[in-house]
Formats: structure tokens, C-alpha cells, sequence
């Protein structure tokens, strides 16, 4: 039975009703239809390009909203590995306890009273409602450049969305927040991934969000913030 998404694999009726999800099955039609109007390159189905793309949007996929590593298809649950920006490698658990994949993607050295995001303040749940609210219409993911193929999947990758709603009492903009990166993939004998090192700068996406006037909790501006006073 073919998946029921057209970018993910690993969604079919069967796939849907036999796992453990973190938030019940996910839902991409508003995210893939921001990304069909957004993305830079339409991807011709089978080519290596779309290959890498696909087994992104498919990792992304279970590492955000599969409960139970056993059932992830795209990872070796027992070997994988994620790093970011040269950071010290987190396994499935270390994931896990850190507060999901936005705590863990969003990760940095800077001092908490500089970070725009704190990971380390925020839960799983904190951090899905934030990202949520923020980009009501979703996160789009593409792939722009595929250097190496596997075992050792290298390439630049886009992401991006548009600041529909508050972001911690900065009022919504409706403008385009997005970041480029790279990201290495490393595949082990059965073809599923061991080792995933990405690299990006978080205060690209995240001064988007101060660009709002400062609201109170009755929706009232307080300040404004033109520009990001720092980069995070």
C-alpha cells in the first residue's frame, strides 16, 4: 500500500493505525502545500535529489512523532547518532530526555539571558505548541544540492515559514523566516541512517521572530524590536 503522504514514506493506513505516536498520526497537508508553493526545485521522482529529500522529510517525520524507537524505519535505533553544529552526538535517549527534536535542533552555547530560544526550558510538548503557534501553516523542508550519495549523504538543505501567529509575546508578522544548512548522512549496511551531523546558524530563523512589536497578555503593544539585537 503506497504511503498516504506524496514527500514522507512510512505513512500507509496500516503504518498509521500500528504505531506508537508522540501526538497522535501527523498530519502534512498544510505543511506540503506550503512547501509545493515555496520550494526553490521540483524534484523529479527517483532522482537522487528527490531520494535524499523524501528520506529527510521521512527521519524528521519519526524523529518528531514516533514514541517507540523500535518502530523507526529510517534509523538504526541502536547505533544512531545526531550532532549539531560540531556538538557533542546524542542518542535516541539522550533525545528523548533533552525535550524532542526542536530542543535538540536548537541547541547553543550563548548565555540563557542571549537566547532567543532556550531549549533547556522548554519540554517536548512547550516546544511543539510554541513552533506550532508561530508557523500556524508549518515548517517546509527542501533539499537544494545533493554533494555525495550514500553510504555518506551529503547536501544544503532549505527550511522555511511564515510568522502567522505570536512568538513568545512578539505579534505575528506574516513574514518569511527560513535558514540554510548542510547536513551529512551516514547510512549502515541495512541502509538506515547511524549517524546524522547537521550544520546551520539558529539565529538565522530565530531573529525573524523579534521582528514583532511586543504584545501584552491582553494583545496590547508594549515595545518595538525592528532588527535582532543578536544573533543566537
Amino acid at each position: 500500500m503506497a504511503s498516504s503522504d506524496p514527500y514522507r514514506d512510512y505513512l500507509t493506513e496500516e503504518d498509521i493505525n500500528n504505531t506508537q505516536w508522540n501526538f497522535g498520526p501527523p498530519n502534512y497537508d498544510v505543511v506540503n502545500k506550503l512547501f509545493e508553493d515555496g520550494r526553490t526545485y521540483e524534484w523529479a521522482v527517483g532522482s537522487v535529489e528527490e531520494k535524499v529529500q523524501r528520506l529527510v522529510k521521512t527521519f524528521e517525520m519519526e524523529l518528531v512523532h514516533k514514541g517507540n524507537p523500535d518502530q523507526f524505519k529510517t534509523v538504526d535505533p541502536n547505533k544512531f547518532t545526531i550532532s549539531i553544529n560540531g556538538r557533542t552526538p546524542l542518542n535516541l535517549l539522550e533525545v528523548k530526555e533533552t525535550g524532542g527534536s526542536y530542543n535538540v535542533f536548537l541547541q547553543t552555547s550563548l548565555p540563557v539571558d542571549l537566547q532567543i530560544f532556550v531549549p533547556s526550558a522548554e519540554t517536548t510538548e512547550t516546544s511543539k505548541a510554541v513552533f506550532e503557534t508561530t508557523f500556524a501553516r508549518g515548517f517546509a523542508f527542501e533539499v537544494l544540492e545533493v554533494y555525495s550519495g550514500p553510504p555518506k549523504i551529503a547536501y544544503k538543505f532549505r527550511h522555511w515559514g511564515y510568522m502567522d501567529g505570536p512568538y513568545k509575546g512578539h505579534a505575528p508578522t506574516g513574514e518569511k523566516c527560513e535558514f540554510y544548512g548542510s547536513a551529512i548522512f551516514e547510512l549502515g549496511e541495512d541502509e538506515r541512517v547511524v549517524n546524522v551531523q547537521f550544520f546551520y546558524d539558529r539565529g538565522e530563523l530565530l531573529s525573524g521572530f523579534l521582528k514583532g512589536k511586543l504584545i501584552d497578555e491582553q494583545g496590547n503593544s508594549t515595545l518595538s524590536t525592528s532588527a535582532c539585537p543578536f544573533m543566537s
